[in-house]
């Protein structure tokens, strides 16, 4: 998801989109450990997007 996208999102939708990108995270993780992973650049992808919306929480608190 693009910044421009999450800034655009209220608080609360901030902690949901947080909070799914978390599970997905555990989902590609185990997959991982699995070896069934498609694509193992996604894990990255998911990380910085976790990162983006942790930093847009602080700015709007």
């Amino acid at each position: 998801m693009k910044l421009r996208e999450l800034k655009e999102l209220t608080l609360e939708e901030l902690y949901d989109k947080r909070k799914d990108l978390y599970r997905e995270l555990v989902n590609l993780r185990h997959q991982a450990a699995l070896r069934k992973l498609d694509n193992p650049a996604r894990i990255n992808q998911v990380r910085r997007a976790i990162a983006r919306v942790l930093t847009l929480i602080r700015n709007m608190e």
